[in-house]
C-alpha cells in the first residue's frame, strides 16, 4: 500500500516544480522531503523524478502516479473532513425509532432539542413497536431504539446490544365502571379470570404482557378484543368490552388500578423503557441519547 503522504509530496513536486517547494507546503526539510520520494520511487520500483542540480521534473512513470493519486488523496481529505464533522456534530446521521407512547410523551421533545443544538446532523425517525426495532437494531438498519419490557416477565433478546434504562412506571388495571372496585385499592388479577380481557396486537413473546401477567397469576387470559394504541385500548374499556392493562402515563380519571404483589412472586409487571444501540455509539446517537 502507497504512502499517501508520500504520493502528496510528489503531486506537489508537479505543482510546484522543487522538492524544496514540495517541502515547504508538507511541512518538513526539503532532505527529508527527497527521502520521501526516494522510498516512493523504491515502494514501485520505478524511477519517478529527473534530477538535476537545479531542477527536478517527472518521469512518465511520475505524471502517471500523479494523475491517479490526485482525486485519491482528494477523496481521503474528504473522508477526514467528515470524520471530524461526525466527530464534532457537524455532520453524520441518525437513525432511531421509538414505540408510539414514548414519542409523543418525551422522545420528540428531545429530538427537537437535538437539532436545535446540533443542526448539520441529518435525523431519521420511525415509529416501531419494540420487537420491530430491536432486531433492525442488531441488524444495522438503526442507530439506536426507544423500546420497553416488563418485569420480572419474560425480557426481549438483548445479544450484541446495550441498554441504558430511562425510568420504570407500575402497569395498572383498566376497567369499565360496572366492575370496578368499591374502594381505590390494589386488585388481584386472578379476580378477574372470568372476564373478557382488551390486549395489544402481539400475543406472543416479550411484548405479550397481557397474556404473560395473567399466566403469572394462574390464568389464561380470554382476549376477545385485539388493538393497537392505548386511546383504542381505554376507548374499549371505558365501552365495556373488557379489562386491560395499561401503563400509567395512560390512565384516565378513575379507570386504572394498582395491581396487587403476589407474596410468591417477585413483584407485578412494571414496564421500563431503555434506548438500545451498539457498545460504543457515535458522537450523534450519544448527543441524540443526552437531549
Amino acid at each position: 500500500m502507497l504512502d499517501p503522504r508520500r504520493l502528496s509530496l510528489l503531486r506537489d513536486v508537479a505543482a510546484t516544480g522543487t522538492i524544496a517547494a514540495a517541502a515547504a507546503r508538507a511541512g518538513c526539510t526539503a532532505a527529508a522531503a527527497s527521502q520521501q520520494l526516494s522510498a516512493l520511487e523504491r515502494d514501485l520500483g520505478a524511477a519517478l523524478l529527473e534530477r538535476s542540480a537545479r531542477s527536478v521534473r517527472l518521469t512518465e512513470a511520475g505524471r502517471v502516479l500523479v494523475e491517479h493519486a490526485t482525486p485519491l488523496l482528494a477523496s481521503l481529505a474528504e473522508a477526514e473532513r467528515a470524520v471530524r464533522d461526525v466527530a464534532g456534530l457537524r455532520g453524520g446521521t441518525v437513525r432511531m425509532a421509538a414505540f408510539a407512547t414514548a414519542g409523543t410523551s418525551f422522545v420528540i421533545p428531545a429530538l427537537t432539542v437535538f437539532r436545535r443544538r446540533h443542526p448539520d446532523v441529518e435525523l431519521h425517525f420511525a415509529e416501531l413497536e419494540s420487537d420491530e426495532a430491536l432486531p433492525r437494531v442488531r441488524a444495522g438498519d438503526l442507530d439506536l431504539a426507544v423500546t420497553h419490557e416488563y418485569t420480572p416477565l419474560t425480557r426481549p433478546d438483548l445479544r450484541g446490544l446495550t441498554q441504558r434504562p430511562l425510568y420504570r412506571e407500575p402497569l395498572l388495571l383498566a376497567v369499565p365502571r360496572r366492575l370496578q372496585p368499591a374502594e381505590p385499592a390494589p386488585v388481584d388479577l386472578a379476580g378477574f379470570a372470568g372476564v373478557d380481557w382488551v390486549a395489544a396486537l402481539t400475543g406472543s413473546g416479550f411484548q405479550a404482557v397481557t397474556e404473560m401477567a395473567c399466566r403469572a397469576a394462574g390464568f389464561e387470559p380470554r382476549v376477545r378484543i385485539r388493538v393497537h394504541s392505548y386511546p383504542m385500548v381505554l376507548a374499549m374499556v371505558a365501552a365495556g368490552f373488557g379489562v386491560s392493562l395499561v401503563p400509567s402515563w395512560r390512565r384516565p380519571p378513575s379507570a386504572g388500578w394498582p395491581i396487587c404483589r403476589s407474596p410468591a412472586r417477585a413483584g407485578w409487571p412494571g414496564r421500563s423503557t431503555p434506548p438500545r444501540g451498539w457498545a460504543a455509539a457515535p458522537p450523534p446517537c450519544s448527543a441524540c441519547c443526552a437531549a
